[in-house]
């Protein structure tokens, strides 16, 4: 914290952007290197960190206060999408139908959707974890980046420009 301590409002505001974006530039990576399709909630995820990366701009052009409150707040949205997320993921409680188990429709697809995994789009369902590392999937890192990052944000709106 020593080091956020010391940083002008302009650089919280960077290192706020910055950490959006590194979570952006993951998910694709994850998506279009690694080959982990996301599903319907991993996209709305998404969301808010590009919603950072624009707040991030507009705050190094113009470092004042509601920016970095805005980008706090849009954080807290990151912070509970990424929960909600969790909880489906870990049957906490139930996901939107649209992608979860309880909510798929195989009545409805082809032959060849059902016998090619090659063919047409891939099902990837909101209740299952894609990948985990140390027992944590991408929406608890979601969970716990995004609200660091809603820290800087508010230590940003706090400083004195």
């Amino acid at each position: 914290m020593t080091l956020l301590n010391s940083l002008s409002r302009r650089n919280l505001i960077l290192l706020a952007g910055l950490g959006s974006a590194a979570l952006f530039l993951g998910a694709l990576f994850f998506q279009f290197v690694i080959g982990i399709e996301p599903c319907t909630m991993c996209f709305w995820q998404r969301w808010p960190h590009r919603i950072g990366i624009g707040l991030g701009l507009v705050g190094l052009a113009f470092p004042r206060a509601i920016v970095a409150w805005l980008g706090g707040l849009n954080m807290l949205v990151s912070t509970g999408l990424a929960m909600y997320h969790t909880g489906v993921e870990r049957h906490w409680w139930l996901g939107p139908t649209t992608c979860t188990s309880r909510g798929v429709d195989l009545s409805a697809a082809s032959d060849c959707g059902l016998l090619d995994p090659d063919c047409g789009a891939p099902i990837v369902l909101c209740d299952q974890i894609a990948w985990d590392l140390f027992g944590l999937s991408m929406a608890n890192y979601n969970v716990i980046i995004s609200l660091g990052l809603a820290v800087i944000w508010v230590m940003a709106a706090r400083r004195k420009a």
